[in-house]
């Protein structure tokens, strides 16, 4: 396996020529500039790819085990925490208030991208805290913050979330965990939780579980769901934590990738829990720890696609096979052969696309919560929420599919451990899976989000499109963009207010074709800015008349299909199959 290299000039690019950082910045009151924004991604890249990097392989061929009860994540994990948090990066994001760094988003989100390419089983563990420090920052008391917050944020202690149920995934209103009011104000919660991820470890520490739960009086399905605060140490008499609580680990997942990852069945035999925000009212707090891991989430398909991509562009460079075009050289290096080539540039032209995308939606993430004015705080707030499911279901899709083509590069070494390309097909697996099927995203956008205001969301976000389209002149990538943003408009415009069944057939299609519109936008954005003639911005611009040669034309095979209604779905029911 090749180093992994993070893409700091990519970075670079794209704060100082494409997304307006440092206007952004201004406009939200951050005291960062682009130098100093590229300053930390280094740092960050160089810790990803010499200290977490070389524990990947290992940890996947090790994996987390179960020993007398407690959990042993992989050799070297524990000590990459320690560092991880020593230095910080554990802090980035998170709110001064609670002893955060309040650094941008952007670098949050792309520190997140080199984890999941270094390794995408140890980036759960503080992706995953830094969840629950938000939905708790949002919904917990000022008392449990005040005890939890800052030990979380610094990343002593750990977070992860227990939602699901063996009966009990998708559809939360079955979930049967209970939590029964104690004289002190706490809750014994009793129940058992699956896919647990980071639900424990051996890094010391407390790890606190956000756990949903029924309270005795609940009314049923999801308005009587509660969520509670769960740790796996409470407070002594001394104020330390040293009391061992009512859990523990009655498993490890056996799973297809993420070996390194403790994956737990949690069970809770009257574990001892505390309130977090109302009661009744536990899955709107949950989601708003759900719809940040789905950004994370996202963008580890991302990450796992960008490694793929530089393996399998070094590998290609060196091996040799084959006879060139014209016949006049042998062996030659299989980059030589075009469909090589073509394996490269489809991944590239989502990696580069979607790093951009991702960016440009973590800025909006900020304005959301630092813009002066209330009116571009909602306005940015609702642009992330109908963009959350694009981001989670897009890049996990077509990271996966990346990471596949990538394999297919390597030919018969791909499918080998050696090379380490079969680890990053099934890691990347999962991210379509978990935080809410590829398919529940897609339904969220089309039920939920294209009538965010009345419509009003979603076409101002493709008012926004068009604008940079128009600004950008005659350009190849440009043009074909804003044809297939014209289906994309007749496309929801007919999807807005479907019934049930229509909404349900179109809706991976229509979230495919919202996302190459949405990633041709990007690849505009880009091509009008790489004007240079230097290696770098000359690559930018084929890579945009690649994407928008042999990508784009998704987008009218996907509106007809959506156009047809697909009958064959609609027309059979489950006896039929």
């Amino acid at each position: 396996m090749f180093s992994y290299v993070p893409p700091i000039d990519d970075y670079r690019f794209l704060l100082t020529q494409v997304l307006g950082f440092d206007a952004a910045m201004a406009d939200t009151g951050k005291e960062v500039d682009a130098d100093l924004a590229v300053a930390v991604l280094e740092e960050a890249g160089r810790m990803c790819a010499d200290r977490l990097h070389p524990l990947n392989r290992h940890g996947d061929e090790e994996g987390s085990r179960l020993v007398d009860g407690n959990v042993v994540t992989p050799a070297g994990f524990a000590d990459a925490w320690r560092d991880f948090v020593a230095a910080g990066w554990a802090s980035m994001s998170a709110d001064p208030a609670h002893g955060g760094q309040g650094l941008p988003f952007i670098l949050q989100l792309w520190l997140d991208e080199m984890l999941s390419a270094a390794n995408l089983s140890f980036g759960l563990f503080p992706g995953l805290t830094r969840g629950a420090c938000e939905a708790m920052a949002a919904h917990a008391s000022d008392t449990l913050k005040s005890v939890y917050l800052p030990r979380m944020v610094s990343g002593e202690w750990t977070g992860a979330m227990a939602l699901t149920e063996s009966g009990a995934g998708t559809d939360l209103a079955l979930l049967k965990t209970k939590a029964v009011p104690q004289d002190d104000h706490s809750f014994a919660v009793t129940g058992q939780k699956i896919f647990i991820s980071s639900g424990d470890h051996d890094f010391g520490g407390n790890i606190v579980h956000l756990v949903l739960a029924r309270l005795p009086d609940a009314p049923a399905g999801v308005k009587g769901i509660s969520l509670f605060l769960v740790p796996k140490y409470l407070p002594d008499a001394d104020d330390g934590f040293t009391i061992r609580n009512s859990m523990s680990v009655g498993a490890l997942e056996k799973k297809m990738g993420i070996h390194a990852q403790p994956t737990c069945v949690m069970n809770y035999d009257g574990a001892t829990g505390w309130l977090v925000g109302a009661p009744n009212k536990g899955l709107a707090a949950m989601f708003t720890m759900m719809n940040a891991e789905r950004l994370m989430v996202g963008i580890q398909g991302l990450g796992v696609a960008g490694a793929a991509y530089q393996q399998a562009a070094a590998y290609a460079k060196e091996r040799l096979q084959g006879r060139s075009a014209d016949g006049a050289r042998s062996p030659v290096a299989i980059i030589d052969h075009a469909d090589v080539r073509r394996m490269l540039l489809n991944i590239r032209a989502f990696v580069e696309a979607g790093r951009a995308l991702g960016g440009w939606t973590a800025l909006q993430l900020d304005r959301a919560h630092h813009h002066p004015d209330p009116a571009e705080r909602a306005r940015a707030d609702a642009l992330v929420a109908l963009l959350t499911p694009v981001v989670k279901a897009a890049f996990t899709d077509f990271g996966f599919e990346s990471a596949v083509q990538a394999q297919q590069v390597f030919g018969g070494h791909g499918y080998i451990r050696e090379w380490g390309m079969e680890q990053y097909v099934r890691d990347a697996r999962i991210a379509q899976i978990y935080e809410g099927t590829n398919g529940v995203q897609a339904m969220d956008l089309v039920g939920r989000k294209l009538t965010l205001d009345g419509g009003a969301v979603v076409e101002g976000y493709f008012d926004l499109i068009a604008a940079d389209l128009d600004a950008a002149g005659a350009i190849e990538v440009a043009d074909k963009t804003r044809l297939a943003l014209n289906l994309l408009r007749a496309t929801t415009a007919s999807l807005q207010g479907a019934d049930g069944d229509a909404a349900g057939a179109a809706a991976v299609d229509y979230l495919r074709l919202f996302a190459l519109v949405s990633m041709g936008w990007m690849w505009t954005r880009m091509a009008t800015a790489a004007q240079g003639d230097d290696p770098f911005q000359t690559g930018k611009r084929i890579v945009a008349d690649f994407f928008a040669q042999r990508m784009l034309p998704q987008a009218h095979s996907l509106a007809a299909s959506i156009a047809a209604g697909e009958p064959s779905i609609m027309a059979l029911n489950a006896d039929a199959f």
